[in-house]
């Protein structure tokens, strides 16, 4: 599998949900390792539920939108805060060898996982020739 499987994207696109514009948008740190069925990314985004996270494929542009709210009880007042609450945005251009139909994702305790199977390759068959 070459290394242009999967490249980023210099300019991020619009998310694909709509969001307040004051709010902060972060880049996640990402891993991408080779195995060999293909590629596995893995993506840091704490805080990020399920249900506030999108992956979408576009024009074999692979992009992940992961939202998070900041979670005070309704009988608190926030005194401190380290960091930052918004949104997660991250693209990638991905390669023809990618199977979109088997594209798979998981997200476990912040850490989103997304497996990048690789086309199978048509096995050689032998062509009959036939005579007129």
């Amino acid at each position: 599998m070459s290394n242009e499987i999967v490249r980023t994207t210099e300019t991020a696109p619009p998310p694909p949900r709509e969001y307040p514009i004051d709010e902060v948008v972060f880049n996640p740190p990402i891993d991408i390792f080779e195995t060999a069925d293909g590629l596995v990314l893995q993506a840091d985004l704490p805080g990020v539920a399920t249900d506030s996270l999108e992956l979408q494929i576009q024009d074999n542009k692979l992009s992940l939108f992961g939202k998070v709210s900041l979670s005070v009880p309704s009988d608190a007042r926030l005194i401190h805060q380290e960091y930052q609450v918004g949104h997660f945005l991250r693209s990638f251009i991905l390669s023809d060898e990618v199977d979109h139909e088997r594209i798979s994702a998981k997200l476990n305790q912040g850490v989103l996982e997304v497996v990048l199977p690789r086309l199978s390759k048509p096995e050689p068959r032998r062509i009959q020739i036939q005579i007129d």
